[in-house]
């Protein structure tokens, strides 16, 4: 095992540097506007630039990665009730989806956080986030439409999809917005409806994979002063904060808003992140 030497090797981590703490509000700022725009919880957001911001102080890139997908997805749990309340008011989230898709995505969520997670690389995990971002962003960018005689599958059918969706999740420390979109679209659920119902299983998703970080990294030397597990908390409280104050203002506007072109946008966002994402996976 690394030593706490390797694993970090730079002076704690300031809790209150007025610098640190206005890069962690404007990210929490917008990644809680995207969330309630897109429904993708914005950890693919939070992911790269919380990579970048721990990073900088010092932390090896193997912890940075990991702590970064960790703390996004924490940060997830407070922006998706934000979120789902604003679109449960407009009568847009499809409960019984959620109820299909929760039961996999909190199986496939504690697998991957309690297990795959933590015995996988940080720099292996960097190019995996990579790859599915570049993906995600290329399923915005085509929005492709699906067959008109195409369903939503079975409970069977969506207890493995859940699952999927949970697993690549906990990998990433993303939503699963980026999985479960594209799959109801593919199905005939409307953007809206699949927008809204991708915030409600943000929570699920959450919950499920924070605790297996928090219970795979609670032993792990070296950590950051104030880390749970491989959760900073300093950095969820900020990202939390300011995330729900802008999470019901996105969930409006993606019904007033030409969501399908600011998805492109967004999609290009989302390949520069996943190249830096990349590089920094290939540099280790």
């Amino acid at each position: 095992m690394a030593s706490a030497d390797t694993l970090y090797s730079h002076p704690p981590l300031p809790m209150l540097d007025p610098l640190l703490i206005f890069e962690l509000a404007t990210l929490g700022l917008a990644t809680g506007f995207l969330a309630g725009l897109l429904g993708i919880g914005g950890g693919m957001l939070i992911g790269p630039f919380m990579t970048i911001i721990l990073s900088a102080t010092g932390i090896g890139a193997d912890l940075a990665v990991k702590m970064a997908i960790a703390t996004s997805m924490a940060t997830i749990m407070f922006t998706s009730i934000s979120s789902v309340r604003a679109h449960h008011k407009r009568g847009a989230v499809r409960w019984d989806i959620v109820k299909g898709l929760a039961p996999g995505i909190v199986l496939g969520g504690a697998i991957a956080s309690a297990g795959v997670f933590a015995l996988l690389k940080g720099t292996a995990l960097a190019i995996f986030f990579a790859l599915f971002v570049g993906f995600s962003a290329t399923q915005m960018f085509l929005d492709k439409k699906p067959k008109p005689s195409r369903q939503m599958p079975g409970t069977a059918g969506q207890v493995a999809a859940g699952s999927l969706i949970g697993f690549l999740s906990g990998l990433v420390g993303a939503g699963g917005g980026f999985i479960s979109v594209p799959f109801m679209v593919a199905h005939n659920i409307s953007i809206i409806n699949a927008v809204a119902t991708s915030a409600a299983l943000g929570f699920p998703i959450a919950l499920a994979n924070t605790v297996g970080y928090v219970v795979s990294g609670t032993s792990l030397p070296g950590l950051p002063p104030h880390s749970l597990g491989y959760v900073w908390l300093p950095a969820l409280g900020v990202i939390a904060c300011c995330s729900v104050l802008t999470a019901p203002w996105g969930a409006k506007m993606a019904h007033r808003l030409p969501v399908a072109k600011l998805k492109r946008v967004f999609a290009l966002i989302l390949y520069v992140l996943a190249a830096y994402m990349l590089w920094k996976g290939l540099q280790g």
